[in-house]
C-alpha cells in the first residue's frame, strides 16, 4: 500500500513514516522545510527516512495547489496522513497569517487531491487545543468545541469542519485525531520539556507559567504512532445510528470520525519538571510567570472511542517516557 504523508519531516510524522516503512508500505513524504524551528533537526530526521528505498521525498508547500496535485497524480497514493501545519500556540497570536495559509488553505488543497484521486481514507491532525474555554473534563470528542482561545485552535476546527464536509460531499473517507501535547525523541525544540532540558543544562531559569499550576495530558511519541496506525487500516464508514436531532460531534452519517490520543493521565507541570530534573540530575532555576494568552490551565483526553474501536490504550508512563527523551537529547546534542 502506498501512503502520503504530509509534514513528513516533522516530529510525529518522521515517526509515523518511519514506522509504515518499517511495515512494508511505501511512503512519499511531503514537508515545506520551513525555519520556525531548527532545519538540522528536520535534515537529520530525513537522513534515517531517506535510507529506505520505499521512501520519496518532495520539498513543496501546500499552499502550493499545482505542486500537491502533481504529487497525487504522479505517485496516485492509496491512503493519505495529513500532519503537516504551522504548530505552536503562542506563535499564533503574533503570526496569524501563516496559520490560514498553511492551515486553512494548505488542508483546503489536500481535501481537494484527495477528493479527484479516489483516496480510500485521509487521515488528518487535529489537536487537544480545539477545546479552548472546555472545563468539562476529561476532554470527549463529544464536546462542544466552538471557544477556541488561539488562531491555531480555531484553524484546527476549522479542518475537522472542512474534513468533514467534504466526506459528506464526495464520500471521502475522513478521520481527525486530536493529538494532546505529544513529547519524546526527536521531538520539536519549541515545545515545553525541550525548553526546560535545553535552559536547566545551560544553568539557565526556565519560564513556568501560571506559577506552575498547570496539568498537561502527555503523550510518548510511540503511542501517538500506534494509534495513528491502527486508525489509518481501518475506513471509516457512515454512522447508521446518527441523528440530527441529537447530533453527535464524534461521528456522522457521513464517512467521518474523531478521536482524541491522549494518556487520559493529566500530569501536574512541576511533577514533569521534577522528572526532567531527575534524569538530568540537575535542580531547574525557576522563572514563575502569569498565565499567558492562548494557553489553557487543563488537558485531559478522553480516550474511550480509541478503546472501544480499536482495543487501544496509549501505554508509556511520564517516568518511561522523560527518561527515553532525555536519554536521546542528551546523545543527540553530546552532552557529556
Amino acid at each position: 500500500m502506498k501512503i502520503l504523508v504530509t509534514g513528513a519531516a516533522g516530529f510525529i510524522g518522521f515517526h509515523i513514516s518511519k514506522k509504515l516503512l518499517e511495515a512494508d508500505f511505501e511512503v512519499i513524504g511531503l514537508d515545506n522545510l520551513n525555519d520556525y524551528y531548527d532545519i538540522n533537526l528536520k535534515a537529520d530526521r530525513l537522513k534515517i527516512l531517506k535510507e529506505s528505498e520505499s521512501f520519496t521525498f518532495y520539498k513543496k508547500n501546500l499552499e502550493d495547489k499545482t505542486s500537491v496535485d502533481q504529487i497525487f497524480q504522479e505517485h496516485h497514493p492509496d491512503r493519505v496522513i495529513h500532519l503537516a501545519a504551522q504548530a505552536g500556540v503562542r506563535y499564533s497570536i503574533d503570526h496569524p497569517d501563516i496559520y490560514i495559509q498553511r492551515n486553512i488553505i494548505g488542508t483546503f488543497n489536500i481535501l481537494e487531491a484527495c477528493r479527484h484521486n479516489e483516496i480510500e481514507h485521509l487521515v488528518y491532525a487535529s489537536s487537544s487545543s480545539v477545546y479552548g474555554l472546555n472545563t468539562s473534563y476529561p476532554f470527549s470528542v463529544q464536546d462542544n468545541v466552538s471557544h477556541p482561545v488561539s488562531l491555531y485552535g480555531a484553524t484546527k476546527v476549522s479542518n475537522e469542519l472542512m474534513s468533514h464536509s467534504y466526506s459528506y460531499l464526495y464520500g471521502l473517507p475522513t478521520t481527525g485525531i486530536r493529538f494532546f501535547t505529544v513529547y519524546g525523541p526527536w521531538g520539536r525544540p519549541d515545545m515545553a520539556y525541550f525548553l526546560f532540558t535545553k535552559a536547566i543544562l545551560a544553568s539557565q531559569p526556565i519560564d513556568v507559567y501560571n506559577q506552575g499550576n498547570m496539568e498537561r495530558d502527555f503523550t510518548y511519541i510511540d503511542d501517538i504512532v500506534e494509534g495513528v496506525y491502527r486508525i489509518l487500516q481501518e475506513v471509516p464508514q457512515p454512522d447508521p445510528n446518527w441523528s440530527g436531532d441529537n447530533s453527535n460531534p464524534a461521528t456522522s452519517s457521513a464517512p467521518h470520525r474523531l478521536y482524541n490520543i491522549g494518556s487520559n493521565s493529566p500530569i501536574k507541570l512541576m511533577d514533569y519538571i521534577q522528572e526532567i530534573e531527575i534524569n538530568l540530575g540537575i535542580k531547574a532555576k525557576l522563572n514563575m510567570m502569569p498565565m499567558q494568552a492562548g494557553d489553557v490551565k487543563k488537558s485531559h483526553a478522553d480516550v474511550s472511542d480509541l478503546i472501544r474501536d480499536f482495543d487501544y490504550t496509549p501505554k508509556w508512563t511520564i517516568k518511561k517516557g522523560v527518561k527515553s527523551f532525555v536519554s536521546w537529547y542528551l546523545n543527540y546534542y553530546k552532552v557529556s
